[in-house]
């Protein structure tokens, strides 16, 4: 319980998470498409799309100022920073204090904001109604997702997610209590929202009146917009680690050597694989919420996640 991760390891767990992160998007993609009795693109078109945006060329609106160049590569850098903070193949805190889950969803936010300013600093319509909203949004799931953070911090007394998983253990299964179901639940209904998918928001729309993340996306293209796109899938598989950090840590802090690490590996991927699962579900299940119903929706969340922290506290 008292290992502690090397500084390699740390950057080897941030590396595979950048190049898992388009995968998880293509295996959402792929069970929505069987869901909904589609054939649909395969598991690997996030990667080819990347590919071919990272081969093309850019274009930009006149109206855009020189700090726009900057925002997809800074977009790119918070949500592999946060990364960085992800326990994948093992628990414990790392050697080297990056930050904690406190600074893991800093960084989101940072990526969110500067997401926003870039729809801004082009001066198209779209951009700034998408930036409009999703500034909405922020302020409904940013406080509740650090709820449901402190709620399972209090009982390991930390919010760096590897010792936080580390102090769970492997014996998470029957230590859950009423506010570990109420923070999980918290979690399933600001998932979704988080990683910008039905009933919030729909990755796959191009309707003006219906966008919210991709509305900001609109003035980039080629390598910014391939940047930006990266960062998305980032964030979603940053998300879901850190839900399976919280709630799922089944890897203990001392499982050295090759045959611990793949362990890690295979029982990360597992996890990640369920809730990208219950995304699917979710998604093929309900139709997008109107705009001013969202709140209603993520009010839900708030109350799961408030009930947590009181429960944790009394």
């Amino acid at each position: 319980m008292t290992g502690v991760r090397p500084l390699g390891l740390v950057l080897l767990e941030m590396a595979l998470l950048v190049l898992l992160a388009p995968l998880v998007t293509g295996v959402i993609q792929k069970m929505k498409a069987r869901l909904q009795c589609r054939q649909g693109a395969g598991v690997l078109q996030p990667y080819r799309d990347l590919i071919k945006l990272f081969r093309k060329g850019t274009v930009q609106a006149d109206t855009a100022s020189g700090f726009f160049w900057s925002i997809p590569v800074l977009v790119l850098a918070a949500t592999v920073a946060a990364g960085a903070l992800v326990p994948v193949v093992r628990a414990g805190p790392p050697a080297f204090p990056l930050g904690d889950a406190l600074m893991l969803l800093g960084l989101l936010a940072l990526a969110r904001f500067l997401t926003a300013i870039g729809a801004l600093d082009a001066g198209g319509a779209f951009g700034g109604m998408g930036a409009s909203r999703e500034m909405t949004i922020a302020p409904l799931v940013e406080p509740v997702l650090m709820m449901v953070v402190f709620s399972t911090a209090l009982t390991a007394g930390t919010t760096e997610l590897g010792a936080l998983a580390a102090h769970r253990g492997t014996s998470w299964i029957v230590a859950w209590r009423a506010a570990d179901f109420l923070g999980f639940a918290a979690m399933l209904v600001l998932l979704p929202a988080e990683t910008g998918r039905i009933p919030v928001d729909n990755p796959d729309t191009h309707l003006e009146l219906t966008m919210l993340h991709e509305g900001m996306l609109l003035e980039h293209s080629g390598p910014g917009l391939g940047c930006m796109l990266l960062a998305s899938h980032m964030r979603q598989i940053v998300t879901l680690g850190l839900v399976a950090a919280l709630f799922f840590p089944a890897v203990p802090a001392d499982s050295a050597g090759a045959t611990g690490l793949l362990f890690g590996a295979g029982a990360f991927a597992a996890k990640i694989l369920v809730l990208a699962t219950y995304l699917a579900l979710v998604e093929s299940s309900y139709a997008k919420l109107r705009l001013f119903r969202v709140p209603q929706y993520l009010g839900v969340g708030f109350v799961c996640a408030l009930t947590a922290l009181a429960l944790r506290i009394l």
